[in-house]
């Protein structure tokens, strides 16, 4: 058995390792054409900011290491030019001689990966002008760097421009991130993005929204301007084009492979393409996504490892099956972190999947042990109570239970369950009610009628018969609050009932959605609030930010570090006759855990 392996990294070099493992007497070769076929490209942002120094530490194997422990033939420098599945051989060419070679293979793998994607803009050949994706792109960004670059323009906000923004004003660089859409991170609903657009403000990063750039061009001792589509421009001493990655299927679409509509290889559940002897793996193939079903390109390094280890069982007799995909992934920027795993409200809405969504924001651990910060955190799940997908923003924790929600939603947990989990609970890393618990009970409120809620986004096109209702303290109401709004404190609520108009809906508000939770549970079970609000059909929630007219809390306050939280999401969907009116009350509490 003679097995070809066309790139490596995670995909190619997982086959490879893997299949060594399972059959000691295979001929195994992996061609690579650049010249690092192992390295941890994922590292590349933190060795750009200096916090891996030694650029070494990025090279996980050499081809001499993979031959002394894996007997394996890596040729770095080898680029396949194209593949004869008929003759089941590849066309290969030497880069540093330019000697062409054709080998043969009886399994072909194809690790190509995914390229990035270099915007139609005029002057994207500057030599000013590059991409971070491999370990000679990150060489050229520090030469520029090291060599005196101050001002740094990076076209995408996804995950590889937050990072390379961060490493750059790590650097000491005036960095400009300009992203088309109206958010940071795409990969993230709106108005989770928002804590993460606000963490690069403080960090001294212009951020430009909503906006594209147009041309670039050079004005002289390298200086680049970037002509943006709103009119204005930025100089640079470099652009980082960021702007997200494709399939690099070249070869497979020119030797005759079946493509789906994204320009991805199509692959069967073993991983095999529609020629039975090439297996893909990796950044270049198609996967399904693990909730709804539907196709999804997922460039992760996680799933491409797994893919290569499940090619390489199946092709020896082990099964091997590619799983569905969640996108599960995190990202640090500067002090904030965000995670998400499943698809998003933006995903689920673009499917047509049912779905509830509900925002909760408790802290990292328990609030007396010193550092608590508060988790922002979003769960959707379906009207069944399945748990579809999660993000979450913060610092400390938010890694942990993101990838607790992943592991349910691949066992198929409901939000019951997740309220039921028992986690590791000790007073710096958690709380007895876990993120994750109170995540799953407030769900679950929803889904019994316990709980119903609104959103920001209703004061946008107010029922004129709705009274908003503030439980907060005296004083945090004088500091800020919606215009319009009835404050009873929600200690003083049941000494002040009368004070509430008995003939209207309420909208029940607080800071963080506790409180009012407390005096929704308390006007329903008045006497003549006798029955539950029920929910009617699956609730979607909306970016939360403030509405017109809201009168900010002062800097420091407490309403105005509340407001801040709850700006970044605040709870469910817009729905007239959300609930049913109970003779006398009719109340929605504004975003509870």
């Amino acid at each position: 058995m003679k097995a070809v392996v066309v790139g490596g990294v995670a995909g190619g070099m997982s086959f490879a390792a893997r299949a060594r493992r399972l059959a000691e007497d295979a001929e195994i070769v992996v061609l690579e054409r650049d010249p690092y076929v192992s390295y941890a490209n994922c590292g590349l942002p933190y060795h750009l900011g200096g916090e891996i120094g030694d650029r070494d530490a990025l090279l996980l194997h050499t081809p001499q290491s993979l031959a002394e422990s894996l007997a394996l033939d890596v040729r770095t420098g080898h680029e396949v030019l194209a593949i004869d599945p008929a003759g089941q051989t590849v066309l290969v060419r030497e880069r540093a001689t330019g000697r062409d070679y054709h080998e043969a293979y009886d399994v072909l793998v194809l690790s190509t990966g995914a390229a990035p994607v270099i915007p139609p803009i005029p002057g994207a050949g500057l030599p000013a002008v590059r991409v971070l994706r491999t370990v000679p792109d990150v060489d050229v960004l520090r030469e520029l760097v090291d060599g005196g670059a101050r001002r740094a323009v990076i076209v995408g906000a996804g995950f590889i421009g937050l990072e390379s923004a961060e490493a750059l004003r790590h650097r000491g660089l005036a960095v400009t991130l300009v992203e088309l859409a109206d958010q940071v991170m795409p990969a993230l609903d709106p108005e989770m993005a928002r804590s993460i657009e606000l963490e690069l403000l403080r960090a001294g990063v212009v951020v430009r929204l909503g906006t594209s750039v147009t041309a670039l061009r050079e004005t002289g001792s390298g200086t680049v301007a970037a002509s943006l589509s709103d009119g204005s421009q930025v100089l640079a001493d470099l652009v980082l084009l960021a702007a997200g990655v494709r399939p690099e299927t070249s070869l497979a679409a020119a030797a005759g492979l079946a493509l789906g509509a994204r320009g991805a290889l199509l692959v069967d559940e073993h991983l095999r393409t529609s020629v039975p002897s090439i297996y893909g793996v990796g950044d270049a193939i198609e996967v399904a996504d693990a909730v709804t079903g539907g196709p999804a390109l997922v460039p992760l390094a996680g799933p491409a490892s797994r893919q290569g280890r499940a090619a390489a069982d199946h092709l020896f007799g082990r099964g091997g099956r590619r799983s569905p995909v969640l996108g599960t992934a995190i990202v640090r920027v500067f002090g904030t972190v965000a995670a998400t795993t499943g698809p998003g409200e933006k995903a689920l809405r673009a499917a047509r999947v049912p779905h509830h969504a509900v925002h909760l924001h408790p802290n990292n651990h328990a609030g007396y042990y010193p550092g608590a910060r508060p988790l922002h955190l979003k769960l959707l799940f379906a009207p069944d109570g399945r748990v579809l997908g999660a993000q979450a923003t913060g610092g400390d924790g938010v890694d942990k239970r993101i990838d607790v929600i992943a592991t349910a939603i691949r066992a198929g947990l409901t939000v019951d369950d997740l309220a039921d989990l028992e986690l590791a609970y000790s007073p710096p890393f958690g709380s007895a009610k876990d993120p994750v618990n109170l995540a799953g009970m407030m769900a679950s409120n929803l889904l019994t009628g316990t709980l119903a809620l609104w959103r920001g986004d209703d004061l946008l096109g107010p029922d004129p018969q709705a009274v908003l209702l503030d439980v907060r303290s005296a004083a945090e109401f004088r500091s800020g609050h919606l215009p319009g709004a009835l404050n009873i404190p929600h200690t003083e609520l049941r000494q002040r009932l009368g004070e509430i108009p008995r003939d209207r809906p309420l909208l029940v508000y607080c800071a963080s959605g506790f409180r009012s939770y407390l005096a929704l549970r308390l006007l329903r079970q008045q006497r003549l609030a006798r029955r539950p609000l029920p929910v009617r059909r699956p609730v979607h929630a909306a970016a939360g930010t403030p509405p017109p007219g809201t009168r900010p809390g002062r800097a420091g306050s407490r309403a105005g570090r509340d407001r801040a939280v709850t700006a970044t999401g605040v709870a469910p969907p817009r729905r007239r006759n959300a609930g049913r009116k109970s003779e006398d009350f009719t109340v929605i509490p504004h975003g509870v855990c």
